[in-house]
């Protein structure tokens, strides 16, 4: 990033204001933990049980004693049924509307920075401290806003983007100058024992990150086969219901041509899956509704960066706001934008912009 940015330093961050640690039991929040211990910060642990407290067991015995050596008290909220309703249905509903969705990305907004933010303010807190490796950065021109980590590798700033700017201006992130590599490395050095060693999986509500496995214990009503369809409107094949099948998609079509196809889009009214080659993969841009401004549009530069899957470099486009929609204009080739996924914006520097769901390929 730029010179132009100041990262303020964790102390500046949480003078004279008492904090509340989401913890997990992973390495990420307890090292966090840690550094605000150090700082000097008045600090409080909070942990919320979201697939209840039966699974919660270990992590929360893990996390008393390592509470208790560190003398900071712990809060322990069963949010089971807040959970559910609010991450794991919507995720539901649109895996069956088509829509691929991102659980990780609404849990920030409706969950950490929701519910379990106002269990913590209800105690007295003033911030909200996570184990994210973003950063807190003072811009020249935006003032104060959310920014990536030092990590680049491992920043999170696209999973907090739908994050309401208030509530990131009112949080820390202790590892946001740090890098992952070094974390078990910090609490080993501090004899710090780790009670959920073990890095989380994709989406923590579902087992061993089978998604369809997950949907057809959920109980709805799932679409079935259906014909699998080139943009030509040729007919080279049959799927097996279109929930089981995500843009970009090559490997288990279930189907033998000349060359490589890939998902490019479903018909949902007609229950078609729309496949082709690679040719056909990029994006002219994408259109995104939903939108989480951290700056006002009217602010943004004349270009900005647009990231549209977590795994991915951000890539120049121009971006235009009609209604409550955002219409982004890729200036380089893009990979094809998923619609539930989310669009993240950036400065060139790095600097978060807005959030945003992503409705479809321009």
């Amino acid at each position: 990033m730029e010179s132009g940015f100041r990262y303020p330093e964790l102390k500046e961050l949480v003078a004279g204001r008492k904090a509340a640690m989401a913890v997990s039991g992973g390495a990420d929040s307890l090292l966090s933990l840690v550094l605000l211990k150090e700082s000097g910060a008045d600090v409080i642990a909070v942990h919320g049980c979201f697939l209840g407290q039966e699974n919660a067991k270990p992590a929360v015995a893990g996390l008393e004693k390592r509470c208790a050596e560190l003398d900071v008290p712990l809060h322990v909220f069963d949010f089971t049924a807040e959970f559910d309703k609010l991450v794991v249905e919507p995720f539901v509903q649109e895996y069956l509307k088509g829509n691929t969705p991102n659980p990780c990305a609404l849990c920030n907004p409706e969950i950490k920075f929701g519910i379990l933010n106002n269990a913590a303010r209800e105690l007295g807190a003033q911030l909200l401290g996570t184990g994210h490796y973003v950063r807190l950065a003072e811009h020249p021109e935006y003032g104060m806003m959310l920014a990536r980590g030092a990590d680049i590798g491992k920043d999170q700033s696209y999973f907090l983007s739908l994050v309401p700017k208030m509530a990131v201006l009112n949080a820390v992130f202790p590892l946001g100058g740090h890098s992952k590599e070094k974390t078990y490395a910090e609490l080993a050095k501090r004899n710090v024992e780790i009670p959920l060693p073990s890095e989380s999986q994709e989406i923590c509500f579902v087992p061993d990150d089978d998604y369809r496995q997950f949907l057809m214990d959920r109980d709805v009503k799932l679409s079935g086969p259906g014909d699998v369809m080139l943009t030509c409107g040729t007919k080279i094949g049959r799927h097996k219901g279109l929930w089981r099948y995500t843009q970009g998609q090559r490997r288990g079509l279930g189907i033998a041509w000349k060359c490589p196809i890939y998902v490019l889009d479903k018909d949902m009214k007609r229950n078609i899956l729309i496949v082709g080659t690679s040719d056909e993969l990029d994006a002219a841009g994408c259109v995104a509704g939903a939108m989480n401004y951290h700056i006002e549009f009217e602010k943004w530069p004349e270009t900005v960066f647009i990231q549209t899957r977590y795994r991915q470099r951000s890539k120049p486009s121009k971006a235009r706001k009609e209604g409550n929609q955002m219409f982004f204009d890729f200036i380089e080739p893009h990979s094809r934008p998923t619609p539930g996924q989310i669009v993240a914006v950036y400065t060139e520097d790095g600097a978060v912009l807005a959030g945003g769901l992503i409705l479809g390929p321009l």
